[in-house]
């Protein structure tokens, strides 16, 4: 999936002196509580970190309370989606006019009826609803798929996603996935074909094929005659 990024920073942790006998922990406190929040700084969702102390010094702040900066490197897991981008979630809601899908397990996104290309049609059976595709019948989204679609936006507070499912190489991941594998095997066989019609021509023209038709042919002579001399009649 694509917006997920791994980054490298180097940060400045500001902590009360009463924390000071507790800075690993005072450190990994502030951090965790930027967690699946958004944060301008990193230009995305923190996911996950990683502290590195790279010394014990730390800096006396002035002020009324004496906080004491320490610096610190972190490697940070973001997810931070630019448009365009393409990126998974698991349906958990679909009506005729929409689909609804968790991103990452904290991200809510929303694909609305105009962002669905025509080739999806509504139908509900059973019970059970669904988009389901006019061209491929085994192709269909409903709750509890895993699709691919394309990023739109997000809203920074809500953490709330707009997607679009408009582009061919959107939809249920698992039959994306099958007829990608079908279209490699099917290129790979052409680029095979095409390789050895080139290889066949390459030899032609410098000569080598002639030559060794020749030497065949020159082979089933004297193959020929041998067998001509040792007829009885």
């Amino acid at each position: 999936m694509e917006g997920l990024t791994v980054s490298d920073a180097k940060l400045t942790v500001y902590i009360h002196p009463s924390m000071s006998k507790q800075i690993r922990r005072a450190i990994l406190d502030q951090l965790s509580s930027l967690l699946f929040t958004y944060n301008e700084v990193f230009d995305g969702v923190l996911l996950a970190f990683e502290v590195h102390l790279p010394d014990k010094k730390a800096r006396i702040l002035p002020g009324l309370v004496p906080y004491f900066g320490v610096k610190l490197k972190a490697t940070l897991l973001l997810f931070s989606p630019k448009p365009d981008m393409l990126i998974e979630g698991k349906v958990v809601k679909l009506g005729k006019d929409s689909v609804h899908a968790t991103v990452l397990g904290f991200c809510s996104a929303a694909i609305l009826l105009g962002d669905i290309r025509e080739e999806f049609k509504y139908r509900e059976r059973e019970g059970v609803k669904s988009f389901r595709s006019k061209t491929y019948k085994h192709h269909r989204i409903k709750v509890g798929s895993i699709i691919r679609f394309v990023f739109k936006s997000m809203d920074e507070e809500t953490l709330h996603i707009s997607g679009s499912l408009l582009p061919p190489h959107t939809g249920c991941i698992i039959w994306l996935s099958k007829h990608e594998i079908e279209d490699r095997l099917q290129t790979e066989s052409l680029k095979r074909h095409y390789k050895d019609i080139e290889k066949r021509k390459q030899i032609e023209d410098s000569g080598i094929l002639s030559q060794a038709d020749q030497l065949f042919d020159h082979g089933r002579m004297k193959k020929s005659r041998k067998l001509q001399k040792n007829d009885p009649k």
